[in-house]
């Protein structure tokens, strides 16, 4: 299966634990690697026949921009289950969501979930 990344989207959100969190706000990083079959797109060089991976950019940076969650892991899902229900050419979903600057004392990693979203064939 063939698949596209979108790698680097940041969007300014207020999911967070700590109440400061969902006041003041904090930068997130989004990755995302979407499946679907680009066949038919690397022939005809349409833009209709394939996914346009702008609409998936402001998705993603309005979730984040618009969700207040306590855990990034539901930020995450949510982020993943938008992407894989906005389009029927998708089969698949990885996103990677970080915190590059989670407030943690003595900790100058970052935070990130990985999750991937398999649509159902049902």
């Amino acid at each position: 299966m063939d698949s596209i990344y979108l790698t680097g989207i940041r969007s300014y959100g207020y999911t967070g634990y700590l109440p400061e969190e969902q006041v003041l706000g904090q930068w997130f990083e989004v990755d995302v690697k979407l499946w679907l079959d680009i066949s038919t797109s690397a022939k005809t060089d349409a833009i209709e026949d394939t996914l346009d991976y702008r609409s998936v950019i402001s998705l993603v940076q309005h979730l984040v921009k618009t969700s207040k969650f306590i855990l990034v892991e539901r930020l995450a899902s949510t982020i993943a289950d938008s992407i894989l229900a906005s389009s029927d050419r998708l089969t698949q979903v990885e996103v990677t969501l970080s915190k590059p600057a989670a407030p943690i004392p003595d900790f100058d990693g970052k935070i990130s979930i990985c999750l991937t979203r398999t649509k159902s064939t049902v």
